[in-house]
């Protein structure tokens, strides 16, 4: 039997989860995380076989929980479930230790297969993300964003949600300044002059 914990914030999320994985008699559902905090806290106590993980929840939410949930469970495998695209997130997922990446437009019968696959050693991605790694690879070509800190792509993808520096800093727990040090950090790296071109970039990249 895999055990399954389910990390979203969203209760119809969750609830659609629970549904599809119903359909699996190999799966048994161990417990349901609405945040971050309390994600890697029933990691920690439960032992799951496999957590599904939200990139996008309150408090430790993103690449902060997937690195809790690793320390507090290192056994436990992660498949990120997340609405931002693919291929501007499943990478930089795998490479901080996710088992996996499926977008929530997928369809169900992918959650299963995913999850029996990383239960089995596995990593899983889809054929079209493949495809374009393997482009990416041969091309060399590398995205603005690809140069930023994984807290530093979350402050890109808020600020591309248009909030302004204090809910930012008020979501993820720190101060407005330290924020402001992430957006000039962005700039910088970035080659840009303000707010806007940050939001613009992320409209067109999908960074929202």
């Amino acid at each position: 039997m895999i055990r399954v914990l389910i990390a979203d914030d969203h209760a119809i999320v969750r609830e659609g989860l629970k549904r599809i994985l119903t359909d699996e008699p190999s799966v048994e559902l161990v417990g349901e995380a609405a945040d971050g905090f309390e994600a890697a806290r029933m990691a920690r106590e439960l032992k799951p076989d496999i957590v599904l993980l939200d990139l996008s929840m309150p408090g430790r939410g993103g690449i902060d929980a997937l690195s809790d949930i690793r320390q507090g469970s290192p056994k436990s495998k992660i498949l990120i479930l997340s609405m931002h695209p693919e291929d501007q997130y499943a990478i930089r997922c795998l490479r901080e230790g996710a088992d996996g990446y499926l977008t929530k437009e997928s369809a169900p019968e992918l959650l299963t297969e995913a999850i029996l696959k990383i239960r089995c050693g596995g990593k899983y991605i889809s054929a079209v993300m493949a495809e374009k790694l393997v482009y990416n690879l041969s091309s060399g070509d590398q995205a603005l964003h690809d140069r930023l800190s994984d807290r530093e792509l979350q402050v890109l993808t808020m600020i591309g949600d248009g909030q302004t520096v204090s809910e930012i800093a008020d979501q993820l727990c720190v101060s407005a300044k330290t924020i402001s040090t992430y957006r000039t950090r962005l700039l910088n790296k970035m080659e840009m002059e303000n707010n806007a071109q940050l939001m613009r970039y992320a409209i067109e990249h999908g960074l929202r």
